[in-house]
């Protein structure tokens, strides 16, 4: 009975955990089948349409997290309107390309043939004249006039092909009665009876006053039949070049910063810093500071006038799950300093913010790229803005905490343009989060779900103040008295501390924040790195 309980427990193991050599195996399969999918995807799904600096950069990929974040910024950069849920592009492309399958095939997919190509590229022709069987044929006045014999044959008419031009004319032509239509560069291509003397001939070879050998053996330098009127489109250069513009693929339309959104993965020459900050409003909304910090040293400063001044293009957008836009926002950042200040101006931060206003149990993404105008260097980012749930039960909650450059109550209106501000607050984040002596640590965040004492309808909090090293406090302040209260409604307290860093050793630190809700005797804690760097 053992035996027969360890040979049972043996083989569940063998089920639950197979041989290595399987896993390796299967791991392998995987690969291979994830390496075909891609393959598939370039070499098939989008080998009319994709760019040549587009196929490179796919190319140079090595995850396929990589690659699949390339294929969604591909279809995203195609879209026609990003504000709705479907892309139409994509749905179109595959669209013809079933169509291709379906209509095309011979011996080859579908679109794997030139009337493939050409539809999938450009979709259906305003016109189609179609000659499945060849046979007799009149030609027109512009092909010379005169009967002939013709391989099976179609003529596509666009009316206009934007880059391409108006009023374009292909033929195809199946000279081997496989149903395999061939783009032809000629329409001599076509004729049956090109190759066989005295056969088929053209009113000016009836005449003789054309010899039959310059149509069978092209060569544009011969003169033109002399009773066949030239037409510009006929221009043997000319229709090589139409051709050439029909197979390549469609340019695609976008700003130049737009562009580089969504080929990302081949810009990170531009170092900078983002951060989001979530603070609640009513309802479902939530605030969301996006805060941008680039380093002044990164930047070219260029000289003009008494000046020297450098330039930052700003572009971003926020797009939903479902590919909506949500917000588009661009902006100029610039930095100016006289010649005796570039040297401190260089140790400076240029920053720039956009306020945005997210719903909350939603999650969003985030595109931004910024440009130096004076060197060229460009630097993007992609990331996730996630706006908390806002809760109905009544537990002690905050905001982000932003640990600011500065901390400003504004006097008066805020000027039109003006930035970093949070109601009657302007708040400057410090994304670095060091400090020194000169430059205290400044706080400022919200609670929300306080109590509120009814006889005098304020809130009671008693908050305390910690400075961390490896854990342990180094530095306490307690407010007991609702000092760092700035502002406080039944919806939210608004706190603001300044706090000193002064002769704490340099290195990395946490500031603890304990809050007491002395009325409801709700308790919250947070907790904030930063770091403390010496004088000077």
């Amino acid at each position: 009975m053992a035996r027969f309980r360890f040979w049972l427990l043996a083989l569940c193991l063998g089920t639950v955990f197979p041989h290595p050599e399987a896993a390796q195996q299967s791991t392998r399969q995987a690969r291979e089948e994830a390496a075909d999918y891609y393959e598939k995807w370039l070499n098939e799904d989008v080998v009319y349409i994709i760019a040549p600096e587009e196929r490179d950069v796919f190319r140079s990929l090595t995850t396929p997290e990589e690659r699949e974040q390339f294929i969604e910024q591909f279809w995203f950069r195609r879209d026609p309107d990003p504000r709705t849920g479907d892309n139409e592009y994509r749905a179109e492309h595959y669209r013809r390309i079933a169509y291709a399958n379906e209509r095309f095939a011979s011996g080859f997919p579908g679109w794997m043939t030139d009337r493939g190509r050409i539809y999938i590229l450009h979709g259906s022709p305003t016109e189609i004249e179609t000659y499945p069987s060849g046979g007799t044929y009149t030609r027109p006045f512009s092909e010379g006039g005169g009967q002939t014999s013709t391989f099976p044959f179609e003529i596509w008419r666009y009316r206009h092909i934007e880059g391409v031009g108006d009023d374009i004319i292909l033929e195809f032509v199946d000279r081997t009665h496989s149903g395999e239509y061939r783009l032809a560069l000629r329409p001599e291509e076509k004729d049956a009876l090109l190759f066989i003397p005295g056969g088929g001939l053209t009113w000016a070879e009836e005449m003789g006053l054309a010899d039959k050998r310059d149509r069978a053996f092209f060569n544009p330098a011969n003169p033109a039949d002399p009773l066949t009127p030239t037409l510009v489109r006929d221009n043997p250069f000319l229709r090589y070049e139409v051709l050439s513009q029909m197979q390549r693929p469609v340019p695609v339309k976008y700003n130049d910063l737009k562009e580089l959104v969504n080929v990302s993965i081949l810009y990170a020459e531009l170092p900078f810093q983002v951060r989001e900050d979530y603070f609640r409003l009513s309802g479902e909304q939530v605030l969301t500071p996006v805060t941008l910090q680039i380093s002044n040293r990164s930047l070219a400063f260029q000289r003009s006038g008494d000046l020297h001044v450098a330039r930052v293009a700003v572009y971003g957008i926020v797009t939903s799950l479902q590919g909506r836009i949500v917000d588009e926002f661009e902006h100029d950042l610039v930095a100016a300093f006289a010649a005796e200040g570039l040297v401190e101006g260089l140790a400076r931060e240029s920053v720039y913010q956009k306020l945005l206003l997210l719903r909350g149990r939603q999650r969003y993404r985030l595109d931004l790229v910024v440009k130096d105008l004076h060197s060229g260097q460009v630097g993007v980012t992609r990331r996730a803005l996630i706006p908390p749930a806002i809760e109905a039960d009544q537990t002690l909650r905050n905001s982000s905490v932003i640990l600011a450059e500065s901390i400003r109550f504004l006097e008066g209106l805020p000027q039109a343009d003006e930035i970093f501000l949070i109601g009657d607050v302007k708040v400057m984040p410090n994304l670095s989060r060091v400090y020194s002596a000169e430059k205290p640590l400044e706080l400022y965040f919200h609670v929300y779900n306080a109590a509120v004492d009814q006889s005098t309808l304020q809130p009671s909090l008693n908050v305390v103040y910690k400075l961390l090293r490896e854990g342990e406090p180094v530095r306490m302040a307690i407010d007991s008295g609702g000092q760092s209260i700035q502002y406080a409604s039944p919806d939210r307290i608004v706190l603001v501390r300044r706090l000193s860093v002064e002769a704490l050793e340099p290195g990395p630190y946490q500031v603890l924040i304990e809050i007491e809700d002395l009325i409801s005797g709700r308790r919250l804690e947070i907790r904030e790195p930063f770091d403390v760097r010496a004088e000077g």
